[in-house]
């Protein structure tokens, strides 16, 4: 028998971590002794759990270690990662290790050295010069590039989950139509508040919208051009289609050709969404539109008037399209990726495609909230990968209405409160006078 030892630390028995990993051992053939096993009194408090993993030969072994790597047991004995260079550009090393969205660290030089830009179906590219480490996907790597092979040297964290409760263990299970929306909404509302407020002071975090046309076609383009105007959304994400019907509304009132406020087809409506487009094609771009006065309002008018940064992701299905839609998904991607860096919480909006090609480029550990009328659509993130989305199933114009009458509401309070200790500060100088 061939057995060597894992360590599991952290919040291991609520974040299913320990089950997880006893399961994943059995599934593949294998079997375990528990050496040692210490649980947390306190709320706060880590697990810890030694326990000795044992297999046919050492093949198999390798293979069961692998997979508890992902699901974050460590390897007792300290290890040196492996590496071995790109032979030709694009082009891996066989047995390259294939990221996961989970912090990740590895073990050069005597030293963990955490894995920067992380996100799933990546590589893992070391810098010996600089001790520093990144993951590249397949298309960045360069010829010699120093790639990490096998399971040596790698420490993965997943999430955990303590028992104190937050918005996004709050109801935290299967995508269901039947979770409570106003608690929800509220809860979504008061994390929003927070990170708008972190990001005035520092410049740093902040939220990314990923919006499909519904978001236009239910009547919510008011309420998600509001958001941008008050500062809850640092960048957005979109394709062709959103920014279309959303200057078609500015330009003729309609959404694919049906008056909103009627839900009627007026006549010739099916071609507005082409005028749309032929409009911005001859100011030049939607930024010089809306300068030029042609775009008076909406979402793609906010993110202009506010220097909010959009990147629209065509597709083959895409009418014109529209001069700032990026036709090329290898460039789109790498621009999506760069965006997305340091942000704090992703609000994805009915929109399928574009949400899980986001959820593919991020971290494990950036609060998502998924919101789309369909549960397979957030049924289909967490199956991607995106185990930390909190799925809501609504109706996308009523949540977008809903969220921002909530936040309208926080700002009222907040800013109550702080006329409140204004005016005490004030009667306390009277006061010492």
């Amino acid at each position: 028998m061939f057995m060597r030892e894992i360590e599991l630390r952290g919040h291991i028995i609520d974040s299913l971590i320990l089950p997880k990993v006893l399961d994943k051992i059995l599934d593949m053939g294998g079997d375990y002794k528990i050496l040692r096993f210490e649980i947390g009194k306190r709320k706060t408090d880590p697990s810890y759990a030694k326990i000795l993993v044992i297999a046919k030969d050492e093949n198999h072994l390798d293979k069961i270690l692998c997979e508890l790597k992902d699901l974050g047991a460590e390897i007792s004995e300290i290890e040196e990662v492996e590496l071995k260079p790109a032979e030709r550009d694009m082009v891996l090393p066989d047995n390259f290790y294939s990221t996961t969205n989970h912090k990740t660290f590895i073990r050069f030089k005597g030293k963990w050295i955490e894995v920067e830009n992380q996100k799933m179906d990546g590589v893992i590219v070391v810098y010996p010069e600089e001790m520093r480490a990144e993951v590249k996907t397949i298309r960045q790597v360069k010829k010699g590039d120093l790639i990490v092979v096998g399971h040596k040297g790698i420490r993965v964290i997943p999430p955990e989950k303590p028992r104190e409760e937050s918005l996004f263990e709050f109801m935290k299970s299967e995508a269901s139509s039947e979770k409570p929306k106003i608690t929800i909404i509220k809860k979504i509302a008061k994390e929003m508040y927070e990170i708008r407020e972190r990001y005035r002071k520092s410049g740093k975090g902040g939220i990314v919208v990923v919006a499909g046309p519904a978001v236009i076609h239910t009547g919510a383009r008011d309420a998600l051009a509001k958001l941008i105007k008050m500062g809850y959304v640092q960048v957005l994400f979109s394709g062709n289609a959103l920014a279309t019907h959303d200057i078609e509304f500015d330009l003729f009132g309609t959404s694919l050709g049906v008056d909103i406020r009627t839900g009627k087809s007026v006549p010739g409506g099916h071609s507005h969404h082409l005028r749309a487009i032929n409009e911005i094609m001859k100011a030049g771009s939607i930024k010089e539109a809306v300068e030029k006065g042609v775009v008076k309002s909406g979402i793609m008018y906010e993110c202009v008037k506010n220097n909010v940064p959009y990147v629209l992701a065509g597709s083959i299905r895409d009418d014109g399209p529209l001069p700032d839609v990026i036709t090329d998904v290898v460039e789109a991607q790498n621009k999506m990726r760069e965006m997305l860096k340091g942000k704090e919480m992703v609000l994805m909006l009915s929109t399928m495609l574009h949400s899980i090609a986001t959820g593919n480029l991020l971290p494990s550990w950036v609060k998502t909230v998924c919101v789309d009328i369909s549960p397979a659509v957030v049924t289909k993130l967490m199956d991607r990968g995106s185990s930390q989305a909190l799925g809501v199933v609504t109706d996308v114009g009523i949540f977008l209405i809903k969220l921002v009458e909530e936040l309208e509401k926080l700002e009222g309070e907040y800013e109550g409160e702080g006329v409140v200790k204004e005016r005490n500060r004030d009667n306390i100088k009277v006061k010492e006078r």
